[in-house]
């Protein structure tokens, strides 16, 4: 009972935050991604009668506390689908930075979700397994579908779930993923939503959410870079308003994330096909066309607190994979 799956993190179009089930992690709101090809989790799962425990880990390290008891009760709920009471070794790795606003848990819970489904010896379609990642990361239903996938929010566990709305090389966009800062966060997205309620202006940033979500669709499956730009970075900006506004509030942004935003609006502005989007976290996704690739990430490179650039074009759903293998 093995199976290895790989998964690439998303960035969001349209942003998720805030619940309205913590347990379940069905949201406030609809949102829209891009899958991020080059970036990967790899996770292994076996399933054994002689295991004691669950036992987990990461690039190499054993994970303990906190770490290990998501992933435990994510099993849980395998072992509750499956009825295969067993233990399990989980083994991950990630090819970028984890906990860093990169979508690190969504493509950790999609890969988790395939390989321990196929090793418990469930055959999920789609959609059940989206919802099954959801549970373990909001996001993480995201990133099973793969290309431009939007997630619908449903009304209960069994109908919140992502599909694809356009596959990969619908639109020849790129993530210019800006690296300002590599250790993790001080909050971590789970304790993050969970102040979202907290905010003044949350109420008025879910009304409006709906309006953006049909704005940003439009846009892409229009391939309509301007358009797509404005809705991208309003949303962006809403959530970190609320983010901001919260209690406590929650700063994810530093000096060097506001340089690198200003100097992406300056340059739309100045007719480049730009725009920028930050997740929770100080790294900036700034998300452009193959046709601006080179020019960009030189200029981005130069700005001051940049430590790396990583290029990632739309990329493919979960999906089940050899050990040593992508």
């Amino acid at each position: 009972m093995i199976a290895t799956a790989a998964a690439h993190p998303n960035i969001a179009f349209i942003k998720y935050w805030g619940n309205r089930d913590a347990r379940l992690r069905l949201p406030l709101t609809g949102s829209l991604s891009m899958a991020l090809d080059g970036l990967r989790t790899r996770t292994r799962v076996q399933f054994d009668a002689n295991f004691p425990m669950d036992s987990f880990s990461l690039n190499g390290e054993e994970q303990q506390d906190e770490s290990l008891a998501r992933v435990s009760g994510f099993l849980d709920r395998v072992r509750e689908l499956s009825g295969k009471p067993l233990f399990a070794r989980v083994e991950s790795e990630n090819n970028f930075p984890t906990g860093t606003g990169i979508a690190s848990s969504a493509s950790a819970f999609a890969a988790l979700a395939l390989a321990a489904s196929t090793a418990a010896g469930l055959d999920l379609n789609s959609q059940e397994l989206s919802a099954l990642a959801r549970r373990g990361s909001g996001s993480a239903c995201r990133s099973v579908p793969g290309g431009f996938a939007e997630w619908l929010p449903g009304s209960s566990d069994a109908d919140s779930y992502a599909i694809q709305i356009a596959p990969p090389d619908y639109w020849e966009l790129v993530d210019l993923i800006v690296i300002l800062h590599t250790g993790h966060k001080a909050i971590g997205s789970t304790e993050g939503h969970a102040l979202a309620g907290t905010s003044p202006l949350n109420a008025l940033r879910v009304a409006g959410a709906p309006e953006r979500l049909i704005e940003c669709r439009q846009a892409l499956l229009g391939r309509d870079f301007e358009r797509l730009a404005r809705v991208v970075e309003a949303d962006s900006h809403w959530m970190h308003a609320v983010m901001r506004t919260s209690s406590p509030p929650l700063f994810y942004w530093t000096p060097d994330t506001e340089t690198v935003l200003w100097h992406v609006l300056t340059w739309r502005k100045q007719g480049r096909a730009l725009c920028a989007t930050v997740d929770a976290g100080p790294n900036v996704h700034v998300i452009t066309t193959q046709a601006e690739q080179a020019w960009a990430e030189t200029q981005l490179r130069a700005l001051p607190g940049v430590q790396d650039v990583l290029c990632a074009r739309p990329g493919a759903g979960a999906r089940i994979v050899q050990p040593m293998k992508e």
